[in-house]
């Protein structure tokens, strides 16, 4: 979305630390990493969501007692940072050819004070919101795996909101067949 981008890389399955072991499946790591400085409170948490998303997906009992690293850098953070990190943890988990149940994206609203929703708000955007919702989509049936909130709404508003992100997933799943199709035809 935008000018905000994120490298992921993904290490894996590998043999897991015994302390880190899980005998029925692969443990999954994820890791963010600001543009500069130290993690903190708010990307442990971003870190998170973004391993129960992945998890949701990740067909981990295919690899038991094994290990997966999910690293992502933030490069540039121009808004919908949370997004961006689905996204590209999902083409990250795509390209290496870990076998998925689905696919999935990241989809951010922007809630305006005056009732309209913004997809993909910038930073400024986002400041000016009233509230910001972040949903990962999976490909399948266009259900949520995680949803996320800053700032207040009514229910009703958060179901527009989803209606939104949920049609705004079509594009981005576009995305993805071109980006992969541009990649395995080159011969």
């Amino acid at each position: 979305p935008g000018d905000t981008s994120v490298l992921a890389g993904l290490y894996g399955p590998a043999e897991a630390k015994l302390s880190k072991e899980l005998p029925d499946r692969a443990a999954l790591e994820v890791l963010l990493r600001p543009k500069v400085g130290l993690p903190g409170v708010l990307e442990r948490s971003r870190e998170q969501l973004l391993r129960q998303t992945c998890e949701a997906v990740v067909l981990g009992v295919l690899h038991p007692r094994t290990a997966i690293s999910l690293v992502l850098q933030v490069l540039s953070d121009a808004g919908s940072l949370l997004s961006c990190c689905l996204n590209a943890a999902c083409m990250a988990l795509l390209d290496a050819g870990l076998p998925l149940a689905a696919l999935f994206c990241g989809v951010t609203c922007a809630l305006q004070p005056d009732g309209t929703i913004l997809l993909d708000p910038t930073a400024r955007q986002e400041q000016e919101a009233r509230a910001i919702l972040t949903f990962a989509i999976a490909s399948s049936d266009r259900k949520v795996l995680m949803a996320t909130t800053k700032g207040s709404c009514s229910v009703e508003e958060m179901q527009q909101c989803l209606a939104a992100a949920q049609r705004a997933a079509s594009t981005v799943f576009q995305f993805y067949r071109d980006s992969v199709r541009r990649r395995y035809s080159k011969s």
